[in-house]
């Protein structure tokens, strides 16, 4: 198949839908997290759900990287939007994300500070060249899908010598998450949810490739199928995992192949690596400290650092009381679960971050689920 369109087709989709009807245990019940936050839009977008038996369950994690940035970070972030002349770049969803008092980078836009959104991390790199009596600090985000930019971005400021550009860096990893959702005594008494496999996130996987995943499946046993964006990936996906555990094998499998090798992008990896190293730690929305789940800018590169270049208060803030995001994003509650959705807190007015991204999973059910959700209610009353 080559076209977008193909990945879509209604009358495949009713096959892949009549297989895994087909091959699911009813004797089983099937609990698969998809980790990427473009697979939950793609499930409530196109009605993935309602084509699946009972008994097979799709489970949503942290792989919305808005989603996942903690309180501390953000407040951070407003902080130094204020700094005289600084000027603040980041992306667009980013504004969005509200503290626990209710503020937001938007906000703060509109009480005077100078919060620009970008496009990209190189228009940052463009707004500190055309103005180079005032710092710009770019607020960086993303899982390794957006790490290779940045990187190219301090290498381009590097270059130019730029004296007025730095990034704020809270870009994550997702190997260690999945790792910590699994294994975390603090997560753990959080809540729990069984987990029978993965569906491995797609563009992060073009990054990094197939065999990170490898050590998740040792050490762990549980099956990963790498999946694309499309409903057809994600529905192959599923079916691939369904007939791994009937098989009782435990294996990375690779659906996405037509853009994932097994070494990933080992161009993007170098550039990753010239400009980053691990951090020791690292603070997850809902999930806690993670050890080694983030990145931060290497010493070559610490004169563009912006947590080294302006006062930084490192802080851990909780979450609005009435929001569950954090439980979400472990996957033990759904978005019609908390009290507040659909009501106090929409895209519109969002309360979490899992209702600001498209990638949120609040944000996917709100614009494709909650209507299906009305619907059951009316059926079972009838």
């Amino acid at each position: 198949m080559k076209y977008i369109d193909e990945f879509r087709d209604r009358n495949l989709a009713l096959q892949i839908a009549s297989q895994i009807r087909s091959e699911a245990d009813p004797a089983k019940h099937y609990q698969f997290m998809e980790f990427c936050g473009g697979h939950t839009h793609a499930i409530s977008r196109f009605g993935i759900v309602d084509l699946l038996p009972n008994n097979v369950e799709m489970i949503h994690g942290p792989g919305c990287p808005v989603c996942i940035l903690p309180v501390g970070r953000v407040q951070t972030a407003i902080t130094l939007s204020h700094f005289p002349g600084l000027i603040l770049c980041t992306y667009g969803d980013m504004l969005r994300i509200p503290t626990a008092d209710g503020m937001s980078l938007l906000k703060a836009k509109a009480k005077g500070a100078d919060v620009r959104m970008v496009y990209s991390s190189i228009d940052a790199v463009n707004i500190a060249q055309n103005n180079p009596d005032r710092q710009v600090v770019f607020f960086a985000i993303g899982f390794e899908t957006t790490v290779p930019p940045t990187a190219v971005a301090l290498q381009q400021a590097r270059t130019a010598n730029l004296k007025n550009f730095s990034v704020y860096c809270n870009h994550v990893l997702t190997p260690p998450a999945i790792a910590h959702i699994l294994q975390s005594p603090e997560v753990r008494e959080l809540g729990l949810v069984q987990l029978d496999g993965f569906i491995g996130p797609a563009h992060v996987s073009v990054v990094i490739g197939s065999q990170p995943y490898d050590y998740f499946v040792e050490e762990f046993q549980r099956p990963v199928v790498i999946a694309g964006f499309e409903p057809l990936d994600v529905m192959q996906a599923i079916l691939m995992l369904i007939r791994q555990i009937n098989a009782n094998r435990i294996e990375v499998e690779n659906e996405f192949s037509r853009a994932v090798l097994p070494n990933g992008n080992l161009k993007a990896q170098q550039t990753v690596a010239d400009v980053f190293e691990l951090r020791r730690t690292f603070e997850w929305r809902g999930l806690g400290v993670i050890p080694y789940s983030a990145l931060k800018i290497k010493a070559d590169y610490a004169d563009f650092d912006a947590e080294l270049r302006f006062p930084m208060e490192e802080r851990s803030i909780a979450d609005n009381k009435a929001c569950e995001c954090g439980a979400i994003l472990r996957g033990v509650k759904r978005p019609q679960d908390c009290k507040i959705f659909g009501t106090i807190c929409t895209p519109d007015n969002p309360i979490g971050s899992c209702m600001v991204s498209s990638e949120g999973a609040c944000a996917a059910h709100y614009r494709y689920g909650r209507f299906r959700d009305h619907h059951s209610s009316i059926s079972a009353q009838v």
